[in-house]
Protein backbone atom coordinates (compact mmCIF):
# COMPACT_ATOMS: atom_id res chain seq x y z
CA UNK A 1 0.00 0.00 0.00
CA UNK A 2 2.80 2.46 0.92
CA UNK A 3 6.05 2.82 -0.99
CA UNK A 4 9.36 1.40 0.23
CA UNK A 5 10.77 4.71 1.50
CA UNK A 6 7.71 5.49 3.62
CA UNK A 7 7.61 1.97 5.02
CA UNK A 8 11.33 2.00 5.80
CA UNK A 9 11.02 5.33 7.63
CA UNK A 10 8.00 4.11 9.60
CA UNK A 11 9.72 0.85 10.57
CA UNK A 12 12.76 2.77 11.81
CA UNK A 13 10.57 5.11 13.85
CA UNK A 14 8.62 2.25 15.41
CA UNK A 15 11.83 0.45 16.37
CA UNK A 16 13.31 3.60 17.94
CA UNK A 17 10.09 4.29 19.85
CA UNK A 18 9.88 0.65 20.95
CA UNK A 19 13.48 0.71 22.22
CA UNK A 20 12.81 3.97 24.07
CA UNK A 21 9.57 2.59 25.50
CA UNK A 22 7.40 5.42 24.22
CA UNK A 23 3.92 5.54 22.72
CA UNK A 24 2.78 7.73 19.81
CA UNK A 25 -0.48 9.51 19.00
CA UNK A 26 -1.30 11.35 15.79
CA UNK A 27 -3.72 14.20 15.08
CA UNK A 28 -4.21 14.60 11.34
CA UNK A 29 -6.20 16.89 9.13
CA UNK A 30 -5.01 17.25 5.51
CA UNK A 31 -3.40 13.79 5.55
CA UNK A 32 -6.66 12.18 6.59
CA UNK A 33 -5.01 9.53 8.75
CA UNK A 34 -2.18 8.54 6.40
CA UNK A 35 0.46 8.71 9.13
CA UNK A 36 -1.48 6.45 11.46
CA UNK A 37 -2.37 4.14 8.56
CA UNK A 38 1.30 3.86 7.62
CA UNK A 39 2.39 3.13 11.17
CA UNK A 40 -0.34 0.56 11.76
CA UNK A 41 0.38 -1.12 8.41
CA UNK A 42 3.47 -2.54 10.10
CA UNK A 43 2.90 -5.67 12.19
CA UNK A 44 3.54 -5.17 15.89
CA UNK A 45 2.90 -1.43 15.83
CA UNK A 46 0.30 -1.71 18.59
CA UNK A 47 3.06 -1.63 21.21
CA UNK A 48 4.02 1.86 20.01
CA UNK A 49 0.90 3.45 18.47
CA UNK A 50 -1.66 4.44 21.11
CA UNK A 51 -4.33 6.08 18.95
CA UNK A 52 -5.04 8.50 16.14
CA UNK A 53 -7.35 11.46 15.67
CA UNK A 54 -8.48 12.31 12.15
CA UNK A 55 -9.88 15.80 12.51
CA UNK A 56 -10.51 16.90 8.97
CA UNK A 57 -13.22 19.44 9.77
CA UNK A 58 -13.03 22.38 12.15
CA UNK A 59 -15.87 20.83 14.14
CA UNK A 60 -13.85 17.65 14.59
CA UNK A 61 -10.89 19.67 15.86
CA UNK A 62 -13.21 21.26 18.42
CA UNK A 63 -15.19 18.15 19.37
CA UNK A 64 -12.42 15.55 19.39
CA UNK A 65 -9.40 17.62 20.43
CA UNK A 66 -11.06 20.39 22.42
CA UNK A 67 -9.65 23.25 20.36
CA UNK A 68 -11.88 26.26 20.98
CA UNK A 69 -13.79 27.36 17.88
CA UNK A 70 -12.64 30.94 18.60
CA UNK A 71 -8.98 29.86 18.22
CA UNK A 72 -9.74 28.30 14.84
CA UNK A 73 -11.78 31.34 13.77
CA UNK A 74 -9.04 33.76 14.83
CA UNK A 75 -6.11 31.91 13.27
CA UNK A 76 -7.59 29.58 10.68
CA UNK A 77 -7.42 25.80 10.82
CA UNK A 78 -4.14 25.95 8.90
CA UNK A 79 -2.03 27.81 11.42
CA UNK A 80 0.77 27.41 13.91
CA UNK A 81 -1.64 27.92 16.80
CA UNK A 82 -4.01 25.17 15.70
CA UNK A 83 -1.21 22.73 14.84
CA UNK A 84 0.34 23.19 18.28
CA UNK A 85 -2.99 22.76 20.07
CA UNK A 86 -3.79 19.68 17.99
CA UNK A 87 -0.56 18.01 19.12
CA UNK A 88 -0.80 19.13 22.75
CA UNK A 89 -4.45 18.13 23.10
CA UNK A 90 -3.94 14.78 21.36
CA UNK A 91 -1.25 14.06 23.93
CA UNK A 92 -3.58 15.03 26.78
CA UNK A 93 -6.37 12.81 25.41
CA UNK A 94 -4.15 9.75 25.03
CA UNK A 95 -1.75 7.47 26.85
CA UNK A 96 1.06 8.47 24.51
CA UNK A 97 4.36 10.19 25.20
CA UNK A 98 4.73 11.87 21.79
CA UNK A 99 2.14 13.51 19.54
CA UNK A 100 2.42 14.83 16.03
CA UNK A 101 -0.19 16.95 14.28
CA UNK A 102 -0.67 17.97 10.68
CA UNK A 103 -2.94 20.68 9.30
CA UNK A 104 -2.56 22.16 5.85
CA UNK A 105 -3.81 22.74 2.37
CA UNK A 106 -3.05 19.76 0.18
CA UNK A 107 -4.70 21.37 -2.82
CA UNK A 108 -6.09 22.32 -5.07
CA UNK A 109 -7.13 25.72 -3.85
CA UNK A 110 -5.74 27.84 -1.12
CA UNK A 111 -5.32 31.60 -1.10
CA UNK A 112 -2.61 34.20 -1.44
CA UNK A 113 -1.82 33.97 2.28
CA UNK A 114 -2.41 30.23 2.62
CA UNK A 115 -1.55 28.61 -0.72
CA UNK A 116 -1.82 24.96 -1.66
CA UNK A 117 1.16 23.10 -0.22
CA UNK A 118 1.26 25.07 3.04
CA UNK A 119 1.34 22.62 5.95
CA UNK A 120 1.78 23.26 9.68
CA UNK A 121 3.06 20.53 11.99
CA UNK A 122 2.94 20.31 15.75
CA UNK A 123 5.03 18.14 18.04
CA UNK A 124 4.23 17.58 21.69
CA UNK A 125 6.33 15.50 24.07
CA UNK A 126 5.24 14.80 27.64
CA UNK A 127 6.66 17.31 30.13
CA UNK A 128 8.27 19.47 27.43
CA UNK A 129 7.13 22.57 25.55
CA UNK A 130 5.46 21.92 22.21
CA UNK A 131 6.98 23.00 18.94
CA UNK A 132 5.82 23.72 15.41
CA UNK A 133 7.21 23.54 11.92
CA UNK A 134 5.87 25.07 8.75
CA UNK A 135 6.53 23.58 5.33
CA UNK A 136 5.72 25.03 1.96
CA UNK A 137 5.66 22.08 -0.40
CA UNK A 138 4.29 24.15 -3.28
CA UNK A 139 1.27 23.52 -5.44
CA UNK A 140 2.64 20.21 -6.74
CA UNK A 141 -0.55 18.23 -6.44
CA UNK A 142 -2.48 16.71 -3.60
CA UNK A 143 -0.65 13.36 -3.60
CA UNK A 144 2.79 14.98 -3.45
CA UNK A 145 1.84 17.36 -0.64
CA UNK A 146 0.27 14.59 1.42
CA UNK A 147 3.24 12.24 0.90
CA UNK A 148 5.72 14.96 1.85
CA UNK A 149 3.58 15.73 4.90
CA UNK A 150 3.72 12.10 6.01
CA UNK A 151 7.53 12.06 5.66
CA UNK A 152 7.81 15.31 7.60
CA UNK A 153 5.59 13.95 10.36
CA UNK A 154 7.79 10.85 10.66
CA UNK A 155 10.89 13.07 10.93
CA UNK A 156 9.20 15.10 13.66
CA UNK A 157 8.30 11.95 15.56
CA UNK A 158 11.98 10.92 15.37
CA UNK A 159 12.81 14.30 16.96
CA UNK A 160 10.29 13.57 19.67
CA UNK A 161 11.97 10.26 20.46
CA UNK A 162 15.33 12.06 20.54
CA UNK A 163 13.96 14.43 23.19
CA UNK A 164 13.02 11.50 25.41
CA UNK A 165 16.13 9.31 25.08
Amino acid sequence: MFDHELTRQAEALLQRARTAGVMIVTAESCTGGLVSALLTEIPGSSDVVDRAFVTYSNEAKTEMLGIPARVIAANGAVSREVALRMAENALLKSNADIAVSITGIAGPGGSEHKPAGLVHFGLAVRDRPGMCEVHRFGDRGRDVVRRQSVLSALRLLHKGVDLIV
